[in-house]
């Protein structure tokens, strides 16, 4: 007899601890940290001119993107596909920091949302333009912006485990194609103010790559030591933000609020594993826009003066933000510092990871 299908259960409660969710690492180092920055700079006054029909048609003020999201400006590179020798440029100048050769890295992680094609892997290019070994490892890893923090787990964690002794993680993005077509979309007739608001985000979106170098702690005493973190997913919210390269379509408010209810949950896991984060010297988030940043501000309790912050001049660059971020405020950084990076991706997944700089 053929049974009834299993009745809807609704979303998992936050507050259930997940075993493989906390990762703690051993012997661990950040050894370079670089950023390769897109040439052309886009201003946000620049989007509102060539919005300004649809704007006077939906009552809508010019200026939303420096007001609202505190986006002034962003970055795209002089081709769409630069993206990819920006990643290699950004980490021929990560190894040249760390002092690691091209032949020591045993893995490369691309992590990078922008590709050309769904095959091969974007992380083959920039292997082959960078000249590692063919003995290196090399693949790509995507989970929207947490990408990085992803591949920097992954590799940290071969690097315990003794199979590898050095990895680069790169990720290069190029938001300029889906800017021009959702500006497109925008312009057209009988566009509606929710429509118009849907796509607000992607307008924050900007460009740019980076990469950096890990390795083996007792090898690079002068190294910053990777601690570990804690993860945790809210995939039930999947469909909150979905993007290619012909659009980007958000639930801002949805994505907003899901987002930071995750966050308090994976922050009150972490203080139950012993990583207590509410007075570290630097925060690092994936960078989105001033509401994101007062939201988490309000949602873990932290000093707001604490947090960096590059989405003014730079926007949202996806996976790359929150390293590119990094890099910006290392030289503020002293010998002793703590350092949480922790962010948001759609999905929703959040990811925090705590670095002893």
């Amino acid at each position: 007899m053929k049974s009834d299908p299993p009745s809807p259960v609704g979303a998992p409660d936050l507050a259930i601890a997940n075993g493989n969710s906390t990762t703690r690492h051993s012997n661990v180092a950040l050894l370079g940290l670089a950023e390769a920055i897109a040439p052309v700079e886009v201003s946000s006054r620049s989007f509102d001119e060539r919005l300004s029909d649809t704007l006077r048609e939906l009552r809508l003020p010019q200026g939303l993107l420096q007001r609202v999201a505190g986006v002034s400006s962003r970055r795209n590179w002089e081709n769409p596909t630069d993206y990819i020798e920006g990643a290699a440029s950004a980490g021929r100048d990560a190894l040249a920091q760390a002092g690691v050769a091209a032949h020591q890295i045993g893995l490369l992680i691309n992590t990078s949302v922008s590709r050309e094609t769904l095959e091969p892997s974007v992380a083959v290019a920039v292997h082959d333009s960078i000249g590692l070994s063919p003995a290196a490892m090399n693949f790509d890893i995507t989970n929207a912006c947490l990408g990085f923090v992803n591949g920097m787990t992954v590799a940290a964690s071969m690097i315990d485990s003794g199979q590898i002794d050095y990895a680069l993680i790169v990720a290069g993005e190029d938001m300029s194609r889906v800017q021009e077509v959702t500006v497109a979309r925008l312009q057209r007739p009988g566009i509606t103010r929710e429509e118009y608001l849907n796509e607000f985000a992607t307008l924050t979106l900007g460009s740019g790559a980076v990469a950096a170098v890990i390795g083996r702690a007792d090898l690079h005493p002068e190294g910053h030591r990777i601690l570990g973190g804690v993860a945790r997913a809210a995939t039930w919210n999947h469909e909150l933000c979905v993007g290619d390269y012909e659009g980007m379509f958000t639930d801002t408010q949805g994505l907003l609020s899901n987002g930071m209810d995750l966050i308090a949950a994976a922050w009150g896991e972490a203080h139950e594993s012993d990583w207590y984060w509410r007075d570290m010297d630097h925060y690092i988030p994936h960078q989105i826009s001033n509401v994101h940043v007062d939201a988490l501000t309000s949602a873990i309790e932290i000093d707001a003066d604490r947090i960096a912050k590059t989405y003014p001049e730079l926007g949202n660059v996806g996976p790359a933000s929150l390293p590119i971020t990094l890099a910006r405020r290392a030289p503020g950084m002293k010998r002793g510092d703590r350092i949480l990076c922790l962010g948001v991706g759609s999905g929703l997944n959040t990811a925090m990871m705590e670095i002893a700089w």
